[in-house]
């Protein structure tokens, strides 16, 4: 083994750095079903007025405010998607509902509590007014009116906004492809007996639920050997389709620890190791060509992104907060690329770390108007119990002060209680 030759970078300073490096992915133009969590990359203006015509907001009559007090002869009926033909003039009314068209001649919609029928005749009471009770043409929508701004991702609400609008097709930026993988002999799969020396392999899982949750779409890669030809070839085949390599282990200054050195030979590292606590080896490259040796090596279109994450779980899950996820959201095209933050108050003195930024794992609970932060307990970067049901990752700076119980500070939002 020997020292690390790459310089300690600040924490804030590397993941400037990561994003600088990252690309938009191509815009690709999809259908509604596959539209779901997406991210416009296009602003969306509303080809039509919403609703396109004067609908009736209540089950009732439509007529005109002018005819209060009187009782009036029924033309018909005018439903959703059934509109009736007939012009509501002088002394007549049409019966209506919910959703169906206002007949022309009519000014306003009378619900049917408030009306007296008999037969083919409706009293209305003495006071209406104009307007009351259905939709104007365009009181939802302008045509022309800048619905959604790119960079918004797609959920419920927006689709259905999409498709009132009659839109099949929307414009929005590629997901990300992401191959995962673990490294290290010391690792075995998940429900296999474990030999001496050997544990379970967590990282792969925990970092595909995450990845999922940013977006990607991901392959998985299983446990890679520590044998560096063999890891090489699983790498360029992986990034002969894919735009993102994850790994964890291995980005160390061990023997065993490859991903470094193979980064290095198939683009440039550009941070080998940061100022944070957990999280110190954190590795980031850049990967613009693969060999040529190989079936379907060398298509490259873009660059490729390549993030080498620690192997203990904690360390694992927090630089992918602080570097990964904020880079795959970029890709996607969203406008907004970190995790909401609040001021929250300590209810722990937080200890800091003497010449590393750390990443303190709490949960929340809520004191009046505020939030209170409690530790999660031990902060050990092996200890995945620290960021099971943890709200929120408080960002505590080097020195040898700390931060006390009682001051307010900024927390990353992971969920809220």
């Amino acid at each position: 083994m020997k020292a690390s030759t790459y310089p300690l970078l600040d924490a804030a300073e590397a993941a400037e750095m990561v994003l600088d490096r990252t690309p938009v992915l191509a815009v690709e133009q999809v259908t509604l079903a596959d539209a779901p969590g997406r991210v416009l990359a296009e602003d969306v203006i509303a080809p039509a007025s919403l609703p396109p015509f004067p609908a009736s907001a209540v089950d009732g009559y439509a007529v005109r405010a002018a005819d209060a007090g009187g009782t009036l002869r029924v033309l018909g009926e005018s439903a959703a998607g059934r509109p009736l033909a007939a012009f509501v003039g002088p002394g007549t009314a049409a019966r209506i509902l919910t959703g169906g068209v206002v007949p022309d001649g009519a000014d306003c919609v009378v619900m049917i509590e408030d009306v007296r029928v008999d037969g083919e005749v409706v009293t209305v009471p003495d006071h209406l007014r104009a307007g009351t009770n259905f939709h104007a043409p365009g009181a939802d929508v302008r045509a022309g009116e800048h619905v959604l701004a790119r960079g918004t991702q797609l959920g419920p609400a927006e689709l259905g906004l999409v498709a009132s609008l009659g839109l099949a097709r929307v414009a929005v930026h590629r997901r990300p492809s992401v191959a995962l993988m673990s490294t290290g002999d010391e690792l075995v799969e998940a429900g296999k007996a474990a030999g001496r020396g050997q544990i379970p392999d967590s990282n792969r899982w925990a970092l595909l639920a995450a990845l999922l949750e940013a977006g990607a779409v991901v392959r998985l890669l299983g446990i890679a050997p520590d044998q560096p030809e063999a890891l090489r070839e699983l790498v360029a085949d992986a990034l002969a389709e894919a735009d993102v390599l994850v790994t964890s282990g291995g980005v160390s200054v061990g023997t065993h620890d490859l991903v470094k050195p193979l980064l290095e030979s198939l683009g440039t590292v550009h941070i080998g190791r940061v100022k944070l606590k957990p999280g110190k080896p954190f590795t980031f490259a850049t990967l613009s060509s693969l060999p040529p040796s190989g079936e379907g090596l060398g298509r490259v279109a873009e660059a490729r992104l390549a993030f080498g994450l620690p192997g203990f779980p904690v360390s694992s899950l927090v630089t992918f907060e602080v570097f990964v996820r904020p880079a795959l959201r970029k890709m996607q095209g969203f406008a907004k690329v970190q995790r909401p933050t609040l001021p929250v108050r300590l209810g722990y003195d937080a200890r800091a770390s003497a010449d590393r930024t750390e990443y303190q794992r709490v949960t929340l609970r809520r004191d009046g108007q505020e939030f209170v932060a409690e530790t999660t307990g031990s902060q050990s970067s092996s200890r995945l119990m620290s960021l099971a049901g943890a709200h929120a990752l408080v960002r505590i700076p080097p020195g040898d002060q700390g931060i006390k119980a009682g001051e307010v500070v900024d927390a990353i939002i992971l969920a809220l209680p």
